[in-house]
């Protein structure tokens, strides 16, 4: 059955255009209603937010329809952007461009190639293994050794984050899950719901009762009661959809809580890494969100753990 056959997923899609349109009328009436300077900055901040989300929804509803070709394509492109915004903000020498031609144009389609291909035995160890050494090697070929260390550590941190651990998504897509059929668009889809739920409900706990921040230097606007009520609406909320899932209720509630936890660590190490470079944001390809790694940090911590529960517990290997 597909996903839009499953009277269930119909349900599930048209309470998420109906949450999506109740955003855009509630950023509408705000936006309206605002006097103040602080609160014309929120409004115009909740209305470009909900615009991304549409289109996020959108993308991602299309590409699980579309099938694991096109999720493949989409997620690679998501990791080229996000790639190429990282190493935006990691200063390159001139020894350096050779190596990210290869790290661009044949380390990152040849990952989504063998995620297509269903080769679990390489897409696990190609980046780790082969490319890593391919980098350490490539980068000394034209003997240009200063920051050697710093420069090659730079391009595999932001391999590893940008392309290895995002392409765990559309990987879902390929798990033999037995009595699952071809519902593993669902798992794709409860991932990127229970990530992206986890990041609003933070933002909205965190406007309404936010008082006590967590790491302030890093992020500002991360505060206790926020991440609490964000987690447990979250983990709330994947326990509901357990029927998407080849979980039970108990163990769709234990999932969801652990996608919550990689996903706010993400945003906390993603966040280091903006401040250490000196920018707010990684791009504005996003309005409203700002570059691809703002939407995606979550994701890159929360898909490779989520991919390797689900396959060690529940797929044939």
């Amino acid at each position: 059955m597909t996903m839009l056959g499953d009277p269930k997923m119909r349900e599930l899609l048209a309470a998420l255009v109906v949450l999506l349109a109740a955003a855009t009328i509630a950023g509408s009436v705000l936006r309206r209603r605002a006097r103040t300077d602080s609160a014309r900055a929120s409004a115009e901040n909740l209305v470009a937010r909900t615009r991304a989300w549409w289109v996020m929804a959108t993308v991602f509803i299309g590409a699980g329809i579309a099938g694991a070709g096109a999720a493949s394509i989409l997620f690679a492109l998501i990791s080229f952007l996000a790639l190429r915004e990282m190493i935006t903000l990691s200063p390159t020498r001139h020894g350096d461009h050779h190596t990210l031609f290869s790290v661009f144009f044949i380390a990152t389609p040849i990952q989504y190639v063998f995620v297509y291909m269903r080769w679990y035995g390489m897409f696990a160890i190609f980046i780790p293994v082969y490319a890593f050494l391919w980098i350490c090697i490539r980068s000394t070929f034209t003997e240009d050794y200063k920051n050697y260390m710093e420069r090659v550590a730079k391009i595999y941190f932001a391999l590893m984050i940008c392309v290895y651990c995002v392409s765990h998504a559309p990987a879902l897509l390929d798990l033999r899950i037995p009595g699952f059929g071809d519902g593993n668009v669902k798992l794709l889809l409860f991932l990127a719901i229970v990530v992206q739920l986890s990041d609003v409900m933070q933002y909205v706990w965190g406007k309404t009762l936010g008082a006590h921040k967590i790491v302030p230097r890093l992020s500002p606007n991360k505060t206790w009661e926020g991440f609490i009520g964000g987690a447990l609406s979250a983990a709330a909320a994947g326990t509901m959809m357990w029927w998407m899932t080849p979980f039970r209720p108990w163990q769709a509630s234990l999932m969801s809580t652990v996608i919550v936890l990689m996903g706010f660590g993400g945003g906390v190490v993603m966040s280091a890494v903006k401040r250490d470079a000196g920018v707010k944001d990684y791009g504005h390809l996003i309005p409203g969100h700002g570059g691809i790694m703002d939407r995606i940090d979550s994701l890159c911590f929360a898909a490779p753990v989520f991919f390797h529960l689900t396959r060690y517990y529940f797929a044939l290997r």
